[in-house]
C-alpha cells in the first residue's frame, strides 16, 4: 500500500497536503482500495466554511456510499472538477491527480490531530 511520508493522514483514510494556507485534500490508497470501483464524487461545500470533522461531500462506489470528513477547519475553495468526468482517478492516482478539494486552512491552523505516514500505517493494524 502507498502511503507518501511528505502527506498527514486522518483516521478517516483521508490525506492531506498543507502548503501555505492551502490544504489540498483526498482519500488514501487503502481508501480507495476497501472502497472499489469509485464511480461518482459528490461535493456540494465550495465556498462554505467548514469545522474540522465535517462532511465536505462523498465518494460512491459500485456497492456503497462514503462521506468525506473535513480534516482541518477552513473553506473549501475549489474541488477537482476532473473527477465529475472521471471519478476512478480516485482508484489510480488517489494521491495524485486523484485529489478531492482545496481548502483555504487560514492562519494557525489546528495540525495536531494529523497523523504522519508512520502513524496512519499504525492505525491499520
Amino acid at each position: 500500500m502507498n502511503t507518501p511520508a511528505e502527506l498527514k493522514y486522518t483516521k478517516d483514510h483521508e490525506w492531506v497536503k498543507i502548503e501555505g494556507n492551502i490544504a489540498t485534500i483526498g482519500i488514501t490508497d487503502f481508501a480507495q482500495g476497501e472502497l472499489g470501483d469509485i464511480v461518482f464524487v459528490d461535493i456540494d461545500t465550495v465556498d462554505d466554511e467548514l469545522s474540522a470533522g465535517d462532511v465536505f461531500g462523498s465518494v460512491e462506489a459500485v456497492k456503497t456510499v462514503s462521506d468525506l470528513f473535513l480534516p482541518l477547519a477552513g473553506t473549501v475553495m475549489e474541488f477537482n472538477d476532473d473527477l465529475e468526468k472521471e471519478p476512478e482517478l480516485l482508484n489510480t492516482d488517489p494521491y495524485g491527480k486523484g485529489w478531492i478539494i482545496k481548502l483555504d486552512i487560514g492562519e494557525g491552523a489546528d495540525t495536531t490531530e494529523l497523523l504522519s505516514a508512520e502513524q496512519y500505517q499504525a492505525s491499520l493494524g
